[in-house]
């Protein structure tokens, strides 16, 4: 081998991957998800309480980048929202989340979808700091909901996708800074 080839390979293994990164939380900046190649669009921390307690850093992940939540809302392609949480949340207060995310973003649709956030909050379990929650929505095959990758529940329907999505990139987002990161519209950290 010459030395130029040495040093190329060194450079390559030692390169580190692009990834992103949010109060101390790492992700790729590409995945595969339902034979898809998805790119991060955007990272954002999900801080709750009036004393903006740190609770997960969110990632969104879609087979191009937008920072127009109405494009990414509708049901044509692959998607995936990662929450790595950062402290520890029990199943209770991730239902009453849910079940609040899905009261100020389902509109008229609330009935429609309530079967879905039934099944989605019966999936949860308590999670723990380091713990990773995946929700990856395939046009045809509903959403899966996994925790820590292991399947918890697939969940049906593209107007439950697009409810259970905005959540974050609704008008009424648990924060806005959170929004604005999934969107791709803020700093990482």
């Amino acid at each position: 081998m010459h030395k130029a080839s040495i040093a190329l390979m060194t450079a390559l293994v030692a390169a580190p991957l692009a990834a992103g990164q949010l109060a101390g939380v790492t992700l790729p900046d590409h995945i595969v998800a339902g034979g898809h190649e998805l790119v991060l669009n955007g990272l954002g921390l999900r801080e709750a309480t009036v004393l903006m307690v740190d609770v997960y850093v969110a990632g969104l992940y879609l087979e191009a980048k937008t920072a127009d939540a109405a494009t990414i809302l509708k049901p044509d392609s692959t998607k995936r929202l990662v929450m790595s949480f950062v402290r520890s949340v029990g199943k209770e207060k991730l239902a009453e989340a849910w079940t609040e995310g899905f009261d100020k973003n389902a509109g008229d649709q609330r009935a429609a979808v309530a079967s879905g956030l039934a099944a989605l909050n019966a999936a949860m379990t308590d999670v723990k700091k380091g713990d990773v929650i995946a929700l990856t929505y395939q046009p045809g095959a509903g959403v899966t909901v996994s925790i820590n990758d292991r399947e918890a529940a697939v969940i049906p329907g593209e107007e439950f996708q697009r409810v259970l999505y905005a959540i974050w990139l609704g008008p009424a987002p648990p924060n806005i800074p959170l929004r604005e990161g999934l969107l791709g519209r803020a700093a990482s950290n």
